[in-house]
C-alpha cells in the first residue's frame, strides 16, 4: 500500500495533476527544493524533505536528500523484522514511491555552454534515488519520467494498487536510463572514446517496422549528447522509415557532403550507383541520373543543395523512394508531394560522425570515423603529369571511392561517377566492373593500392588517361612502370579507404 511519496522532478510538465491524484488518494508527499514550491504554490499540502531529515538544503542545493532518513525509508525491505526493527529504532519514514526526474544532462550536452556550467547538470541525488528505489522495487514504486504518470494514474485507478509486473518494468526503466546517463558523463569528462568500458548513451527515436529483412525486429536510437545528421532530420512527406532507408540515407547523405560544390547522388543498398556535380541542382541530378539511370531507380536521391521547381519535376519522373536535401522550394514540395508514399527529409547538420562502430558477435569494434581524405600531399609519380581537369576529376573519384564498398573502383569523367565497382573480392574484377558501366571514362580511383598490374592494363584498354590511388605495394613500380608504357599519369595519395 502506498502512504508516503517522495517527489523531486526538474521536469514539472504534468506533476501538478499527479500530485492532486497521490492526494486524492490519500499519499502524504514529500518533497524538495523547487518542486515544493511548485507544489505548495498550487495548494497542493507537502512535507519538505528537510523536515524528515532535520537537515537543510546545503551547497546550493547539490545536497538535499543525500541522507539515511531518505535512503533508510526507500532501501528497508517491508517483510524484513530487521530492517522494520531499525527504521523504527531510528524513526525512520517508510518511502513507498520515489517521483524523480533527473537534471537534463542530455541537453545541456548540445548547448554552447561552458565546462564548469555542463558539469553542475551532473545529478547525483536523483539517481541515487531512482537506484535506491529501483533496487528495491517489490516494496517501491519508482517513477522515472513525467510519461510514467498516466501508467500509475490508470493502473491503481483500476485496481487499486499497482503490480508487481509494472514495478519491475519501471526498476528495469531507471536502470537503463541511469545507465545511458552516466555513459554520457563518462564521455563528457573522458579524454578518449578508448576506455576501458565501452560507454554508449542512446535514446529510442522510433520502433521500425522491420530490420533489412521482414523477419527481423528493428529500432532507431540516437545519441544522447550530440547532434547528427540522421538524428535531427525533419521528414516534409512520404510513409515511415525503415531500417535500411535510415542506413542508405546516411551513406547517400555523406557522399554529397564531401564537396563543397553542388553535388547528387544516386544510391541503391547502400552502395553509390551515380554521383556527379553540377552548376545547378538540376544539373547535378541529371548527371547523376544518367551516371546509371538503371540502377537508381526506387533508389535514394542526396543532393547538397535546396530541391527547386525543375529540379523536382526531373525527379518525380522516376521511381524513388527517398530523397534528402537540405531544403525543398514551396514549388517542389507540391510536385513531390504528389507522390504520397516519397520520403522527403530535410537534413539541418552535415556529417558529425567522429566515431564508428561494428558490432561483432559477443564485441564491439570501435574506431575514428574515416574523416580525412588524403595523406601529406598528391605525389605524381608517372613520367607523365595529369591534366588541371584530370586532376580534379580523380579527387572527385576518390571522394566518392571512400564510400563504396572495397574493393573500389570509380571510374570518371567530368565530374561523373560514371562506372562504380564495389564489394569484389579481386580488385580486377571492380575494375572490370567499373570501366565496362563507364563506357567512356577519362580516369580511375581505386580505394587501395594495386598488387599488380592487371589494373592498369585493363584501365588502358578502356580508354583510361590517369589514375589516382594510395600507393605503397611493394609492386608499387611494377603498376608505375605499366603507367609509362600506356602513356597514363599515376597519383599516389598516401591514404587509403577500405570500407568494409
Amino acid at each position: 500500500m502506498i502512504k508516503t511519496a517522495l517527489i523531486s522532478v526538474f521536469d514539472k510538465t504534468g506533476i501538478e495533476e499527479f500530485a492532486r491524484f497521490l492526494h486524492q488518494k490519500g499519499v502524504s508527499i514529500i518533497s524538495t527544493g523547487g518542486t515544493a514550491r511548485f507544489l505548495k504554490e498550487r495548494g497542493i499540502p507537502i512535507k519538505d524533505v528537510s523536515e524528515l531529515t532535520q537537515a537543510p538544503e546545503m551547497l546550493d542545493g547539490r545536497v538535499k536528500t543525500l541522507h539515511p532518513k531518505v535512503h533508510g525509508g526507500i532501501l528497508a525491505i517491508r517483510n524484513n523484522e530487521e530492517h522494520q526493527a531499525t527504521v523504527r529504532e531510528r524513526d525512520i519514514q517508510l518511502i513507498d514511491m520515489v517521483v524523480v526526474n533527473l537534471y537534463p544532462f542530455f541537453d545541456a550536452m548540445q548547448k554552447e555552454i561552458s565546462e564548469e556550467e555542463k558539469v553542475e547538470f551532473i545529478d547525483i541525488g536523483g539517481p541515487t534515488m531512482l537506484r535506491s528505489a529501483a533496487k528495491n522495487f517489490q516494496d517501491v514504486v519508482v517513477i522515472p519520467e513525467a510519461g510514467d504518470y498516466p501508467l500509475i494514474m490508470k493502473e491503481w485507478g483500476e485496481n487499486g494498487e499497482i503490480s508487481l509486473e509494472t514495478k519491475k518494468y519501471l526498476a528495469a526503466k531507471v536502470f537503463n536510463l541511469t545507465s545511458a546517463y552516466d555513459a554520457a558523463i563518462a564521455n563528457f569528462l573522458s579524454a578518449t572514446p578508448y576506455q576501458e568500458y565501452l560507454s554508449l548513451s542512446y535514446r529510442k527515436m522510433m520502433d521500425l517496422r522491420y530490420g533489412e529483412n521482414p523477419h527481423q525486429k528493428a529500432a532507431y536510437y540516437v545519441s544522447t549528447t550530440q547532434h547528427g545528421a540522421m538524428k535531427e532530420i525533419e521528414i516534409l512527406n512520404g510513409k515511415a522509415l525503415s531500417f535500411n532507408n535510415i542506413r542508405d540515407m546516411d551513406v547517400a547523405w555523406k557522399v554529397v557532403n564531401e564537396f563543397d560544390e553542388i553535388a547528387c547522388c544516386g544510391l541503391k543498398h547502400s552502395t553509390p550507383c551515380g554521383v556527379a556535380l553540377g552548376a545547378t541542382a538540376h544539373e547535378a541530378y541529371t548527371k547523376a541520373y544518367e551516371c546509371d539511370p538503371v540502377s537508381i531507380f526506387g533508389g535514394i536521391v542526396a543532393i547538397n543543395r535546396p530541391v527547386d521547381e525543375a529540379t523536382a519535376h526531373e525527379m518525380k519522373k522516376i521511381f524513388l523512394e527517398i530523397i534528402i536535401a537540405p531544403g525543398f522550394t514551396e514549388e517542389a514540395l507540391e510536385i513531390l508531394r504528389k507522390k504520397k508514399n516519397l520520403r522527403l527529409i530535410k537534413a539541418r547538420y552535415t556529417p558529425q560522425d567522429k566515431l564508428n562502430l561494428v558490432q561483432v558477435d559477443g564485441g564491439i569494434l570501435l574506431q575514428d570515423a574515416d574523416d580525412r581524405m588524403f595523406g601529406e600531399e598528391l605525389k605524381t609519380v608517372t613520367r607523365k603529369t595529369p591534366t588541371e581537369q584530370q586532376m580534379k576529376d580523380m579527387i572527385f573519384g576518390m571522394k566518392v571511392v571512400k564510400h563504396v564498398k572495397s574493393n573500389a573502383i570509380v571510374v570518371v569523367k567530368d565530374a561523373m561517377a560514371l562506372g562504380i565497382g564495389t564489394g569484389e573480392t579481386n580488385r580486377i574484377w571492380a575494375a572490370q566492373q567499373a570501366l565496362e558501366r563507364a563506357g567512356n571514362g577519362s580516369v580511375l580511383a581505386s580505394d587501395a593500392f594495386f598488387p599488380f598490374r592487371d589494373v592498369v592494363d585493363a584501365a588502358a584498354g578502356a580508354g583510361i588517361e590517369a589514375i589516382i590511388q594510395p600507393g605503397g605495394s611493394i609492386r608499387d613500380q611494377e603498376s608505375i612502370e605499366a603507367c609509362d608504357q600506356h602513356g597514363i599519369a599515376m597519383v599516389f595519395t598516401g591514404m587509403r579507404h577500405f570500407k568494409h
